[in-house]
């Protein structure tokens, strides 16, 4: 079992010696900020780090933007709350480490982009630029912006080397063998005498899926069975993720390249040039891109597209502004997570109106019961839409939309189906108001508010309700979790319905026979069989069954579905105990001082492990022991503990280290691997293109390592290095 030297504590705010302490805050400012926080994570968690959003999305782009620039004003405000791993200090999610991939650091960071929702915000980022860069009409690239997967390219004298995702801008996982199946991207860059093959290029762009190409994915999928996939941003991110590259094959992805990273021998002078250049190697660079004097010529490429978006063969969510001299981007820089010389025009969601049929509910996972519009099909942003959700029953009576209205419906971010309200005709009169359902629509039992004036109602029968246990069954066998072959939807209902499984803690313990209760995973003899045998897919769900019970201990975590917990909140409980035990000891407040937790994720696992329903959740965790389930991460007691009591950042890119390999190499010698800087870190083990973390240990006066150093660290501690 891992030990923990003390406990972490809140991570250190980003203040100066002059500001308020922490400790100082009201509380319910605190309690705002790490219920923003949590909230933001778990979607990151949703898109970045599971594919479960293949099929449905349980926050808009404009949800998560509202939330985003709620606690960017709540940071700005308070400063003191700002934490270095704030959302609003870090890019996109963390890879999925200990997954199908592997993970390894960008040469050079991958940053995302600030955004302008209004003309006044564009015109401010425009000012600002002038402003700092000393000239009065710098020229500027504009493009639309693709609602994809962004990916980072690395060829090396002109061959392909690597295809990673953008993780969290400073590592990410390597899915080079599934971007080697879409067509558009070239094996082998062919140079010219124009534009030579660089030794090293990092090209930067997005992964897509073409409209018309995702409507052809569903239908085939339809015809054979399987559920629709949600949208095709979506759609590519699940096919990128495919650990089999003939599945991403499936799917059919394009890309279109959007920037550069880390180079060498290529130094173009422009955006607009090295556009070019991509060209001329091969590369699927914008045919979209075009450049513009002035503001006026950035506000006349919005409006075209805000116009023509329909023509763009894939989705859009609006429009990339870059200033296009290379010189003047260094010149200008970026910020913790984004370059100062960029920013993404987002366009107002598209609108329609259509008659609301009915209003319909759904109970989730979790218990949490949802209530969703079904609509009379309308085309809207460039696909058909029939359904959309109302989010909770606060949003129904809030926007008053009763079922035979007609209602505005809009696709935020061109994505996300959204109902806004009813449309209202002076001296018309309207349906009756929906009643909200008192009881679950799946077990019957009456419905709760978590807590007085809750904007979402629970079922609160979590153990035997048939929804939440078919959605927690297929949770445990998806991605973020214990990553199980053939254990979707279809599979869990299917064993649930035959009374195989009680819950998912029966999970480990199924049998071929148990299989042969089911029809879903039973065939008729072959010639020289007797009688009923388990299907192929089903040999294969528990083949991986028992392959996958050794899975690193945040995946089992994940696996549980405690409110709040996802897989960043996992990896950081598993990180700083090591074990389920030792997590079940902690109390309250020991939970809460893990870095990368808090208050309210804390309370959510003790109430999980200790309230209403303690019984048979711990009863999970016991029949999956049972059944030789892993529940500790494991240590090589042969090494010798020379980090003990430490706690170690290491940043950059290491020759001999991966991320995941240099994280391991700490913690499998008792010490702790952080993410973060602070004044309670050790050391600081810096690599090539190290960053802000680097610049942060030398403000704080830490001591900072190179890999040798840091190797000497590893075989001896602290004594060694310092001899």
């Amino acid at each position: 079992m891992l030990k923990s030297s003390a406990p972490t504590g809140r991570m250190e705010p980003m203040q100066n010696a002059d500001a308020e302490p922490a400790a100082a805050l009201d509380p319910a400012l605190v309690q705002q900020h790490e219920a923003l926080v949590a909230q933001i994570r778990a979607a990151d968690a949703e898109y970045y780090d599971t594919d479960v959003s293949e099929r449905s999305s349980s926050i808009t782009d404009a949800e998560y933007d509202a939330l985003m620039r709620e606690l960017k004003a709540l940071e700005a405000e308070h400063p003191e709350l700002q934490t270095a791993d704030s959302p609003t200090q870090r890019v996109g999610g963390a890879p999925l480490t200990g997954g199908p991939f592997a993970s390894y650091d960008h040469l050079q960071r991958m940053e995302s982009l600030d955004n302008a929702f209004d003309d006044d915000e564009l015109a401010a980022w425009y000012a600002r630029v002038v402003k700092d860069s000393g000239i009065a009409t710098p020229p500027l690239l504009c493009e639309v912006k693709v609602d994809g997967l962004a990916i980072n390219l690395l060829y090396r004298d002109g061959r392909l080397e690597r295809a990673l995702t953008r993780g969290n801008g400073t590592t990410g996982d390597d899915v080079t063998a599934n971007v080697l199946t879409i067509a558009s991207i070239p094996e082998v860059l062919t140079g010219t005498v124009e534009h030579p093959v660089p030794a090293v290029v990092e090209v930067r762009g997005e992964v897509f899926m073409a409209k018309d190409t995702f409507r052809k994915v569903n239908a085939a999928r339809v015809e054979n069975g399987e559920d629709e996939l949600a949208n095709p941003r979506n759609a590519a991110a699940g096919g990128l993720r495919q650990k089999d590259p003939a599945k991403t094959a499936e799917r059919h992805l394009d890309m279109v390249c959007h920037g550069m990273g880390f180079r060498e021998g290529f130094e173009p002078a422009s955006q607009s040039e090295a556009y070019a250049a991509f060209k001329a190697w091969g590369l699927p660079a914008s045919t979209r891109a075009t450049v513009v004097p002035d503001l006026a010529g950035v506000r006349e490429f919005i409006a075209y597209y805000g116009e023509n978006r329909a023509e763009v063969e894939h989705e859009i969510d609006g429009v990339v502004v870059k200033v296009d001299s290379v010189a003047v981007q260094r010149q200008l820089g970026s910020t913790s997570r984004a370059p100062r010389w960029a920013v993404a025009w987002k366009y107002p969601p598209e609108e329609v109106h259509t008659l609301l049929k009915s209003i319909e509910v759904n109970t989730g996972r979790t218990g949490r019961v949802t209530p969703y519009g079904v609509m009379e099909p309308v085309q809207v942003a460039g696909s058909t839409v029939e359904m959309a959700t109302l989010h909770n029953f606060y949003e129904v009576k809030r926007k008053d939309v009763r079922p035979g209205d007609v209602i505005v419906l809009r696709k935020a971010g061109d994505v996300i189906p959204e109902i806004l309200g009813p449309v209202l005709v002076e001296g018309q009169e309207r349906p009756p108001e929906w009643v909200a359902p008192t009881h679950c629509p799946s077990c019957g039992t009456e419905l709760v508010e978590k807590k007085a004036g809750d904007k979402d109602r629970r079922c609160p029968n979590h153990q035997s309700c048939p929804n939440q246990l078919v959605e927690r069954v297929e949770h445990v066998g998806g991605r973020g979790a214990f990553d199980v072959e053939g254990l979707g939807w279809k599979a869990a209902k299917a064993l649930l319905d035959a009374g195989v499984l009680v819950d998912e803690g029966d999970l480990f313990a199924l049998t071929p026979d148990d299989l042969l209760r089911t029809s879903l995973f039973t065939r008729g003899p072959k010639k020289g069989e007797e009688g009923p045998q388990v299907t192929e897919n089903g040999l294969k769900m528990l083949k991986s069954l028992e392959e996958r019970k050794s899975v690193p201990l945040w995946r089992v975590i994940v696996a549980l579905s405690i409110r709040h917990v996802g897989p960043t909140a996992a990896r950081a409980l598993a990180a700083e105990f090591g074990s389920l035990d030792a997590i079940r000891a902690a109390d309250e407040e020991t939970l809460a001082q893990t870095e990368g937790v808090g208050a309210i994720i804390a309370a959510s696992v003790r109430e999980w492990l200790t309230g209403e329903g303690a019984e048979w959740h711990v009863g999970i965790l016991d029949k999956w022991a049972a059944a030789g389930v892993r529940t500790e991460d494991e240590q090589d007691e042969s090494l010798p503990q020379t980090l003990a009591g430490l706690t170690i950042v290491a940043t950059g890119s290491l020759e001999n280290f991966s991320r995941d390999s240099v994280k391991e190499a700490i913690i499998s010698r008792g010490g702790k691997a952080s993410g973060s800087v602070s004044k309670k870190t050790d050391f600081v083990v810096l690599g090539a293109n190290a960053g802000s973390k680097a610049a942060k240990a030398e403000e704080l006066g830490l001591r900072t390592l190179d890999e040798a150093q840091f190797v000497t660290l590893l075989e001896g501690g602290p004594d060694a290095l310092e001899a």
